[in-house]
């Protein structure tokens, strides 16, 4: 695990790719390079149309760039960091501040992969890669990047409570279409909530739950404080997660009883614990409006 801090000050935790993982990622992504350039220069040759020697030097050196630096340009602007390989071995390459990967940075990328993989046969990208904490390449140092995984082990964390008032608007949610990119983020958030200052505190939480509820319905009951908003709707994921956990069924309907029976309207849901706890939770005190700030 590693530290990212984001332009709001918020330290996010992330899990940095292995070696052997990018190795792997690597050689997908130089196979389909190879591929593509051979085929690339069979079919243009089989054309008969390049009589000129210095025509064909120059397309096929168009194509070498196209296909060496263009190809992880091209795929990690448009995929959000994952190139073939990175997206078989479930890796992607984010900012240093957390962020998406953007269209400068996976030029540096591309660029100094040509001369640490193609040119110099890897070995500055073994070196530097051993060398730095974050596993970084020269390419990753230069464009502000690092590689994380993104097929990790979920990490449960700490008791997220469902606020009393939002439970019965919570088991309605319609929740598949939340990207697990965004949940991290909310979570993330309110594990530092208590280290905010108050105004980065507003300031991020609704941003946060501005970004989640374009992929969450129906909207926050009127009234309801951003905090309370992300954690009613991780705490009602991580509910349903843990239903389907233990009847090994798919997706559950919002609403959906539990063992114990129907969860009664308006009043607070039984909690969820991670797996295996050490000490019992200790719910936190509700303020006045029944909404208790994140452990």
């Amino acid at each position: 695990m590693s530290d990212v801090v984001t332009g709001e000050a918020v330290v996010l935790e992330v899990r940095v790719a292995l070696p052997p993982s990018r190795a792997a990622a690597l050689l997908i992504d130089m196979a389909v390079q190879i591929s593509t350039l051979l085929g690339v220069s069979l079919l243009v040759g089989s054309l008969g149309l390049l009589s000129d020697p210095a025509l064909t030097t120059m397309v096929y050196l168009s194509l070498s760039v196209l296909v060496l630096v263009g190809y992880p340009v091209i795929f990690e602007t448009l995929t959000r960091g994952r190139s073939l390989g990175k997206l078989a071995m479930g890796l992607r390459v984010v900012s240093d501040d957390g962020g998406p990967e953007r269209f400068r940075q996976a030029l540096f990328r591309g660029l100094a992969g040509v001369l640490e993989f193609w040119i110099l046969t890897g070995a500055p990208a073994l070196i530097s890669s051993l060398i730095s904490e974050r596993g970084k390449r020269l390419g990753d140092i230069f464009a502000g990047t690092v590689v994380i995984s993104e097929r990790a082990p979920r990490q449960y964390g700490p008791m997220l409570y469902m606020p009393p008032p939002l439970a019965a608007w919570a088991a309605t949610l319609e929740l598949s279409r939340l990207p697990e990119e965004v949940a991290a983020t909310a979570r993330q958030y309110l594990l530092r909530w208590h280290d905010l200052s108050p105004a980065v505190q507003h300031e991020m939480g609704v941003r946060i739950a501005t970004e989640m509820s374009a992929f969450v319905s129906p909207p926050a009951p009127p009234g309801a404080p951003p905090f309370a908003y992300l954690t009613a709707v991780l705490a009602e994921r991580r509910r349903r997660e843990q239903l389907r956990l233990e009847r090994g069924t798919g997706a559950y309907p919002p609403g959906v009883p539990s063992s114990g029976g129907t969860y009664p309207p308006g009043g607070a849901y039984p909690q969820v614990l991670p797996p295996r706890p050490v000490h019992p939770p200790v719910a936190p005190e509700p303020s006045r409006d029944g909404f208790a700030p994140p452990v």
